[in-house]
């Protein structure tokens, strides 16, 4: 098997189940995103388009399968300054 047919394989063996996912996590990704912008005072917009820029570069360059790649990832930004 080439690596063009092994590469179709794996990103195309279950298109139905793969966007479902992908719509479950971008709806449960707004309200977090949202959230972080509340609570590190910056506008919403910003937090949204950042969520997005992030999950569509995992989505191409691909991630690891414990790689935290939602807007969770601002947290320890947060958790840093109030830890000290």
């Amino acid at each position: 098997m080439s690596f063009l047919a092994k590469t179709r394989q794996q990103w195309l063996a279950n298109p139905g189940r793969d966007l479902l996912a992908g719509t479950v996590v971008a709806l449960a990704l707004i309200p977090e995103a949202l959230a972080f912008a509340f609570i590190a005072g910056v506008d919403p917009a910003v937090t949204l388009y950042a969520s997005f820029v992030i999950a569509m570069t995992i989505a191409f360059v691909g991630g690891r399968p414990a790689m935290i790649s939602a807007a969770t990832g601002a947290m320890s930004l947060l958790m840093g300054g109030l830890v000290r």
